[in-house]
């Protein structure tokens, strides 16, 4: 009866995002009237009960996977009864139609902690929202009742299923889908609100300011989930690399590229009053570039590790919710775009033109993905077959990026509306010395690097300092959050910056076909494969390489690279064995044994490459610092209002 109380669950849930729909339309077009009060005052109470009703659907299909419930299809499809519990757990999401169900609860609850928290819109305009919000829903759930049920029974139930992808037995399915979810999810709440400004017509600094959490929030999640996704693919896959621009990472990093330039836009709205209607459409983009995501991941379209294989009819139904959200906004957007009144002016040499810059250079990065992701899947549409790889993405997003990240270190230190050139000149004058001098020891340190790496590190060493340049001067202790936030996510990009650069520029590579006591010398390391035998898990058998590694005079360390082999479902993987120390990461991958009894062995030495994914934490936590600094803003002003009152 599980299943069934988790479908019932499901159904209540869309009955309410229909009620919740049709409560906010007939009660904006009524709310002169008391009958129209009363539609308005009922879609905060059934858009909380909503999201309660779609997480006790999820909560009841994580238990059918924790029980092994074989008599359901989905579990049987994609869990084994001899699987540890966490993979269990992470099981119900790591399959198309649990994931679907993850992503329509996160939209519900996203909706109904608006019902529940937000109190700096008007109502008019929080109702709009709430009812753009369940539209999403709807669709979502019309999309899961119709196509993708995740409670469908099994007749006959089967005696046991048939296992988890080996290469999402990881704890990173644990953590990586469910954050990238509340990123994707996230944005729809600033979509919901984009769309409830249009209808209303307040677009102003309130609402910015009402939207500007949610947006943060966002970003931070899909930041947190991208960056675990990035080193989960890096240890996992056995490659070597940390980023493919496989399209499917592309998906998620197309929604990034426009949260951020959106988190920007909305805090020149919040602070000034300016951006009004191109803050208007980066709503609508970014949640855009989310739908793109989920139609790529789930079409049927896309041959890659993360993508879920489907059928395309599932694909031509998010194709169509993408069609009638995006363009039902856009249509919105070109009807409303007139009505809305332009912010204060602000000269270009100022903060405010400073994120305009950013903002631009942010899209055109987004355009160039885009293109690069699509282009391919167009053309074999049209009968011709090609790819675009790491050299298009490198050589084109790349230079923009450079230059985005020089324009980063100038814009905190620019003041608004208005600035001189020899101010910002005088104040730029430290962190250019730095990124001058940090070049010019590259090049004659490191001869041979390439221009591009030569100029990261560089901006990585000026922006490092420029970070900071907003707190000279300061009562630190009485700096506020949000101004620490965006030191230290500014100062991330810089660590990130350069823990990319070094990876690119000093990276050493090595594949030998190894024979048992032979050195070999990888960087500054030396290799020994001392021998390989057999090694057994919790739901895997394996033969693992005994690998020692010797650098200069220092301590030997034990490498343990495998090969393992899954029995449900029947497969082969590399598992990498990775040492990493404070300058970077040795990296052991071990192959096929040959007929002169040799084994492959594959090896980088990867300095610093370490820096990335600390970076990345470091972006992160500059925007969870931003969040918190926001919100205990709001709520001190609010508690002096009342206290005044």
């Amino acid at each position: 009866m599980i299943a069934e109380a988790g479908l019932a669950a499901l159904w209540f849930a869309a009955a309410l995002a229909l009620l919740q729909l049709v409560a906010a339309a007939l009660g904006l077009r009524l709310q002169a009237s008391a009958s129209g009060n009363d539609l308005i005052a009922a879609v905060r109470p059934v858009a909380i009960v909503q999201g309660l009703l779609a997480a006790l659907s999820f909560a009841l299909l994580i238990t059918l996977f924790v029980q092994s419930d074989m008599s359901v299809l989905l579990v049987a499809q994609n869990s084994h009864s001899a699987k540890p519990m966490l993979y269990k757990i992470a099981g119900a999401w790591g399959n198309h139609e649990g994931s679907m169900l993850l992503w329509v609860t996160v939209l519900a609850l996203s909706g109904g902690a608006i019902a529940l928290l937000e109190r700096q819109l008007d109502r008019a305009t929080l109702t709009a929202t709430l009812g753009a919000q369940a539209a999403i829903a709807l669709g979502f759930y019309a999309f899961l009742l119709i196509a993708s049920n995740p409670f469908m029974r099994l007749d006959p139930p089967a005696l046991d299923g048939l296992g988890l992808n080996p290469l999402l037995q990881d704890p990173g399915l644990a953590f990586h889908p469910p954050t990238l979810y509340f990123g994707y999810v996230g944005l729809s709440v600033a979509f919901s609100f984009a769309v409830g400004a249009m209808v209303t017509g307040v677009v102003g600094p309130a609402f910015a300011r009402a939207m500007r959490p949610w947006v943060l929030a966002a970003w931070v999640f899909l930041t947190i989930g991208i960056t675990a996704g990035s080193y989960w693919a890096y240890y996992e896959l056995g490659w070597g690399g940390w980023w493919f621009w496989d399209p499917v990472e592309n998906a998620s990093l197309m929604p990034w590229l426009a949260a951020t330039a959106l988190l920007h836009s909305v805090n020149v709205l919040a602070a000034r009053d300016g951006l009004r209607a191109w803050t208007l459409m980066l709503a609508v983009v970014a949640f855009s570039m989310s739908m793109l995501g989920t139609f790529l991941v789930r079409s049927g379209i896309l041959t890659s590790v993360h993508a879920f294989a489907v059928d395309p009819t599932r694909g031509s139904f998010i194709l169509v919710l993408l069609a009638l959200y995006i363009g039902g906004a856009l249509l919105l957007f070109a009807l409303r775009a007139g009505t809305v009144r332009a912010g204060q002016g602000f000269d270009p040499l100022s903060r405010e033109g400073g994120l305009v810059l950013n903002n631009l250079l942010l899209t055109v990065i987004l355009g160039i993905v885009l293109i690069g992701t699509l282009y391919p899947i167009v053309a074999q549409a049209m009968g011709e077959q090609l790819s675009v790889g790491p050299p298009f993405f490198n050589k084109t997003a790349g230079p923009v990026a450079l230059v985005l990240v020089a324009a980063m270190a100038a814009g905190p230190l620019l003041k608004w509306r208005r600035d001189d050139a020899n101010g910002l000149l005088t104040k730029l004058t430290v962190p250019v010395a730095v990124a001058m001098l940090a070049m010019a020891a590259t090049f004659v340190l490191a001869p041979g690097t390439g221009w591009m790496e030569i100029v990261a590190l560089g901006l990585a060493a000026g922006l490092t300092i420029a970070s900071f340049a907003p707190l000279w001067k300061r009562n630190l202790l009485r700096t506020p959050l949000f101004t620490w936030g965006m030191v230290v996510a500014h100062f991330g990009v810089a660590v990130s910056l350069a823990g990319m650069a070094a990876d690119s520029a000093f990276t050493k590579e090595r594949l030998v076909a190894a024979v048992y006591g032979q050195p070999y010398q990888v960087g500054p390391w030396r290799v020994v494969l001392d021998g390989v035998g057999p090694a057994v898990g919790d739901n895997w058998s394996a033969v693992e390489g005994r690998v020692t590694a010797r650098r200069d005079e220092r301590p030997t360390i034990l490498l343990r690279p495998q090969r393992r082999f899954y029995a449900s479902p029947p497969t082969d993987t590399a598992e990498a064995a990775i040492a990493t120390r404070w300058d970077g990461q040795l990296y052991a991958v071990l192959g096929e044994q040959d007929a002169q009894g040799r084994w492959q062995l594959r090896m980088w030495w990867k300095p610093f490459v370490t820096l990335i994914w600390f970076g990345g934490g470091l972006i992160a936590l500059g925007g969870a610092l931003s969040l918190f600094g926001r919100l205990f803003r709001t709520r001190r002003n609010a508690r002096r209002r009342e206290d005044a009152v």
